[in-house]
């Protein structure tokens, strides 16, 4: 009797204490549904400049406001219909696109203090504008496109170039450059 009572104890004693190391382990783990806190605000400034021969001949400024960890877009452009047939027409966009989503070094520590990790979706479309190019036979308007997608890490305050495309049809280069300035 005495035996039984003694390894009642002991197994009673190890689920105590069993229990207590959970719940002191539970009390430690942070819960998945707490909030983070937020990432710093940035302000991208991007630069589309067209060359021609090697020589500049148009640059377009767009900038937005981002915080980390978060995505933005900026759209401008013309909505265009399209004959599809009959009929029957279909809206395409034309003009300039530029998507980003960044992550700074509170999300990823990796990187160091100034720089951020982006991601950048960009994309250029316009009328043709050669004389052969626009009075080709066909339901609409010859349309040309140009895209980047980049993924890369920019250091903060210094521009750099995220992307460049040669347009197939004309002696024109596209270059997208970005500075990142983190804001207060």
């Amino acid at each position: 009797m005495l035996k039984k009572m003694l390894v009642a104890g002991v197994v009673l004693a190890a689920l105590v204490s069993v229990a207590g190391l959970e719940h002191g382990l539970a009390q430690d783990a942070k819960p998945a549904t707490e909030a983070t806190e937020p990432g710093h605000a940035y302000r991208l400034d991007f630069t589309l400049t067209e060359l021609e021969d090697g020589k500049k001949i148009n640059s377009r400024q767009y900038s937005m406001n981002l915080n980390a960890s978060d995505q933005s877009e900026i759209k401008i452009g013309t909505r265009v219909p399209v004959e599809v047939k009959g009929d029957e027409y279909q809206y395409i966009d034309v003009g300039t696109n530029i998507w980003c989503r960044m992550r700074d070094r509170k999300d990823i520590t990796w990187l160091g203090n100034d720089n951020v990790l982006l991601n950048v979706r960009s994309e250029l479309s316009n009328f043709a504008i050669s004389e052969p190019e626009r009075t080709r036979p066909g339901p609409g308007p010859t349309i040309r496109q140009m895209k980047i997608d980049a993924s890369t890490i920019a250091v903060v305050g210094k521009p750099m170039v995220v992307g460049v495309v040669d347009d197939p049809n004309s002696k024109r280069q596209f270059q997208l450059e970005v500075t990142v300035t983190k804001l207060r």
